[in-house]
């Protein structure tokens, strides 16, 4: 027989029941799942440790991966590691610009449109750097003949053949040490090297003896002639014919 003074569960005692049982079953799935995120990290943190051929490869990956977005931003500016194209339309080419990249293309056997990426990065080094940009190209052209994954040793990489261990520091803001294979990165990397040489030893001249010294042509005493010899051939295509034949060879200081 049913007591009729006894009293039913309160509709409060039977909402805060159910709710002390939906939080103590949260809180026990979190910690589940944070166990299982904390030893999956372990995992791949062990993997990586033990791989360090994969931690390169998920390394250049994830970059790729990163520079694909900046170069899908139609509002992202340009950083130093930023994704940039590696061929231009030569009809974006100034004249200048695109007599180089022809007399390049035909001589190196390159394709224009790659080869006058490179020209028109010069061209804006050149402008930020005070150096000519026919100079940066010839530099290229001796240290590698324009092959950007040209590799000497164990460290001169690139266009430039810049040292890549010792330049780590600076290939961080563009990447990482991968980003020595980047024509682009190289480019600015190794004409930085350069316009610092040229400025310590006061000429050009000397300012290129300094830079063999840090490349894999050390040991050749005519490097130099060998770059100003492709630094002319490039000034002639971009100066006027009657200027050409009056213009001064590079040699005492500054821009010539």
């Amino acid at each position: 027989m049913v007591n009729p003074h006894a009293q039913a569960p309160s509709w409060k005692l039977i909402t805060l029941t159910i709710a002390a049982d939906i939080r103590a079953g949260f809180v026990e799935i979190t910690r589940h799942g944070m166990a299982a995120l904390g030893l999956a990290v372990s995992a791949v943190v062990i993997t990586f440790a033990a791989r360090p051929d994969l931690l390169a490869e998920a390394h250049t990956l994830a970059l790729g991966w990163a520079q694909l977005q900046q170069n899908e931003g139609p509002t992202a500016p340009v950083e130093p590691g930023a994704a940039r194209s590696t061929a231009v339309p030569t009809q974006s080419l100034s004249p200048e610009q695109l007599s180089v990249t022809q007399w390049l293309s035909r001589k190196y056997r390159i394709s224009p449109e790659p080869l006058g990426a490179l020209v028109t990065e010069a061209w804006a080094v050149g402008e930020r750097s005070q150096l000519p940009p026919t100079l940066i190209l010839a530099v290229i052209a001796v240290e590698s003949n324009f092959n950007p994954f040209a590799q000497r040793g164990d460290q001169r990489q690139g266009l430039m053949q810049i040292d890549g261990p010792a330049q780590r520091s600076i290939l961080n803001g563009f990447g990482g040490p991968l980003s020595a294979f980047d024509p682009v990165t190289n480019l600015r990397v190794g004409s930085r090297l350069l316009q610092g040489f040229i400025q310590e030893a006061g000429s050009i001249e000397e300012g290129l003896q300094a830079y063999a010294r840090t490349s894999p042509q050390a040991g050749d005493s005519n490097y130099p002639q060998r770059v100003l010899g492709e630094y002319r051939q490039l000034e002639q295509l971009v100066q006027p014919r009657d200027a050409s034949a009056s213009s001064p060879a590079p040699g005492a200081s500054g821009r010539q």
